[in-house]
């Protein structure tokens, strides 16, 4: 593919986003009314979900840097974009049963469970299960792009790096893992959060921190609740097209966290 020219002088609007190719992008099979809104809602989602996993990535690097204001700004953005994935679910639930089940059946296989930027984005959280790279043996450039993103640390994980560094006592075996796996719970990381949150005004970059984390987890949550509720008014309790349960599996995402000190440590106040 050849480099586009960065400033010709007579560039639009519609070269400079390729319009013509981007919106060329939705190619309906059913001849159902309702199947370019389906389309379009997900391909728009997988945009935003791009923004948020460029914008985690640098929120990352600012925390390993120790930069947390430049953190700050990318985790208040991301914030806001899934603003925007959560409010997507009304749009997407407009579409009736009868509407779903006209288009259904030329969907084939097709799940939004095989969404590799979501999976990137739960593992970036933390939420690491290597069987979900399965999913994607089929196509090697999402397969290699998890893999190497499941064997990287967390947001948690330099987080709690980070809080080493500053002088609180990170359990070794926090610090240096099999990051491939979930992270599980340690005493002494819920204690180190208690210093933080008790001595908010000492610490405040780090309580800062903590609550930015905690309301990108409060936002997934609101999204995936959001997707189980569309589901179920949409599908009911049918099994879902990529052979999920359906809405059972969607109940079952909700209960899984990904900062789980963030939220023990409330108790504990």
């Amino acid at each position: 593919m050849e480099a586009r020219d960065p400033r010709p002088a007579d560039m639009t609007y519609g070269d400079y986003l390729q319009l013509d190719r981007l919106l060329a992008c939705q190619a309906p099979l059913s001849g159902t009314h309702d199947e370019l809104l389906f389309i379009v809602i997900h391909q728009a989602s997988e945009l935003w979900l791009k923004l948020c996993l460029h914008e985690l990535e640098a929120a990352r690097q600012a925390i390993i840097a120790d930069r947390l204001g430049v953190a700050f700004k990318m985790m208040a953005r991301v914030a806001r974009v899934q603003t925007q994935l959560i409010q997507s679910w009304d749009v997407l639930a407009t579409i009736t049963p009868a509407d779903y089940t006209a288009m259904r059946g030329k969907l084939g296989s097709s799940s939004g469970f095989q969404s590799a930027q979501y999976r990137a984005l739960e593992f970036m959280m933390g939420n690491k299960n290597p069987a979900m790279i399965a999913v994607h043996e089929r196509d090697g450039a999402a397969h290699a792009m998890l893999t190497e993103a499941a064997a990287r640390p967390s947001l948690y994980d330099e987080t709690l790096r980070l809080l080493d560094r500053r002088g609180f006592a990170i359990p070794a075996d926090r610090l240096e893992r099999d990051f491939t796996q979930g992270y599980v719970a340690s005493d002494a990381v819920e204690a180190a959060w208690r210093v933080v949150y008790a001595e908010a005004d000492r610490y405040w970059d780090l309580y800062e921190l903590a609550e930015k984390l905690v309301d990108l987890e409060y936002r997934v949550q609101l999204w995936r609740f959001g997707h189980l509720k569309t589901i179920e008014r949409i599908i009911g309790f049918k099994r879902g097209t990529g052979g999920t349960a359906g809405v059972p599996y969607l109940a079952r995402v909700i209960d899984q966290v990904f900062f789980p000190e963030l939220l023990t440590v409330r108790v504990a106040l």
